[in-house]
This record gives structure tokens, sequence and C-alpha cells, in this order.
């Protein structure tokens, strides 16, 4: 039996690594796949592995990633390592981009979207936080915010705005929840 393939998609500040984290905590059986992006190691926020854009280039040459896309001037790789946790049966978890999905269910079929939001005035409050992006750039991040998903994909909505245990709780469920359930809910439920 292969493992099942979960995209975590949202607008930045929604709190997705923070979820995938819990979710790996409560649930060592995931595996979370650790992206790759042209950023600094440095530079915080997620674990990922910081590499150079020549660097990005080469391994994307070699067909070093399953999906790979562009967003906010950085590339971003999902490993194509993470087939081997598929064959042992491992459900498989990465944070995407909304942009990637036609893609991404193009290469998993099967995938399921977990949709994490939050509020654009909450959104604004986490960005300004983790102090990475400049006022200019959260403003161009929440533009993003309402970004709408693709049509046709099994979704499962969580609300990040009240207490982090409702939202843990609401994540983990959306990997319980059965493939025609999730079938039924799009982004507005």
């Amino acid at each position: 039996m292969t493992g099942r393939v979960f995209a975590v998609v949202g607008p930045s500040g929604a709190g997705k690594d923070t979820l995938i984290a819990e979710a790996a905590a409560a649930r060592p059986d995931l595996h979370v796949v650790r992206r790759v992006i042209t950023r600094p190691s440095e530079a915080g926020g997620e674990p990922f592995e910081g590499v150079t854009e020549a660097e990005f280039a080469a391994r994307r040459a070699r067909g070093e990633f399953a999906l790979f896309w562009q967003a906010h001037g950085l590339h971003y790789g999902i490993p194509a390592s993470m087939a081997a946790a598929l064959a042992a049966g491992r459900d498989v978890v990465f944070n995407a981009s909304r942009a990637a999905l036609e893609t991404a269910s193009a290469r998993f079929p099967e995938m399921r979207v977990i949709h994490v939001t939050a509020p654009v005035a909450e959104l604004a409050r986490r960005l300004a936080a983790r102090g990475r992006e400049t006022e200019a750039d959260i403003a161009e991040r929440l533009t993003r915010s309402g970004y709408a998903l693709p049509p046709g994909l099994p979704v499962q909505t969580v609300v990040n705005d009240g207490p982090l245990e409702a939202a843990i709780k609401t994540f983990i469920a959306a990997f319980e929840t059965a493939p025609n359930d999730l079938a039924r809910k799009t982004d507005h439920d």
C-alpha cells in the first residue's frame, strides 16, 4: 500500500509550518517533506534546505525535484526522494504554493489539499512579527491572500484564527477525512 500525498497551502502568515510541525509531533508516521528554497538557511522560518539559484537549477536539471515552482522571487522544490516514503506506505505532507496545485495534482492525482487561512488583519500581524519581510513585501503578500484554489481538488479548509489548539485539532483531522468527504468540500466551506 502506498502512502497519500497532502499539499498544505494558504497565504503567508496563516500558520502552515506551525500546523505541519504539530501534526508531525502528533503523527510520527507522517513524512514531512523539507523544501529546497533559494533563500539562505539562516533566514529562519520553516525547516528548509537553502541553496543558491545555480544549485537549484542544477538539481532541477538532474530531476531531483518531484515538484518545483517560483514565488516571492524565490525558487521552491519538493525533493523527488519523497517517493521512497510513499512507497513505504507513509503519508507525505508538504508546504506548497497555491499556484503550483494544478501541476502537483497532475503529478499526484490522488493528492489532497489542506488550505490553511486566517483573516487579513491576523496575517498582517504575523508577517510583521516574523520580521523577514519589509512593509512593502507584507502588503504584496496580503494582496495575494485571497488567491483562489483550482476547482475540482479535494480541499479541507482550516481557519487558524483562534486558539492554536483548535486549529491543530482541525488540521490533524484533515488527514483522517475520507476522500469522498473531502472531495465535497471547497475552499469556501
